[in-house]
């Protein structure tokens, strides 16, 4: 099978079973890290078109590294836990967070926290913007 075969039959497979497989795979820790990295790599290479001007430029780790330094991150390591404890409730899934947001994805600028208070974060930083 053709990897064009393959795209096209998981595609369907996916469709028929309402990507059950899908969903239940990024609640993985490795489901949930490789979703995460494609995300962020989608922002800075222009794949997610409406923000792409917030991340255009920017610099993103290697996927390897990425996978390694979450997977070590205590603070992962305990949203994790508790985001699964409450029922994968979308406010306390584990949010990488940019600390200085005119840099990348890069170990010595990112954190992990909450969706929760990512948004927040996000929210204040608009905030601050409009009053310049």
């Amino acid at each position: 099978m053709t990897q064009k075969e393959r795209n096209i039959w998981q595609k369907e497979y996916r469709k028929k079973n309402h990507n059950k497989c899908t969903y239940k795979y990024e609640k993985t820790k490795k489901g949930f890290l490789v979703r995460k990295y494609r995300n962020m790599l989608s922002r800075i290479t222009g794949v997610q078109k409406q923000k792409y001007h917030l991340y255009k430029n920017l610099t993103i780790l290697d996927k390897e590294i990425f996978y390694k330094w979450s997977l070590e991150n205590k603070d992962f390591i305990k949203l994790y836990k508790n985001w699964e404890q409450n029922n994968y409730n979308r406010k306390l899934c584990p949010s990488i967070n940019r600390i200085d947001s005119n840099n990348g994805y890069q170990l010595d600028n990112m954190e992990w926290i909450t969706h929760s208070e990512n948004s927040r974060l996000g929210a204040l930083s608009q905030k601050r913007k409009m009053k310049i």
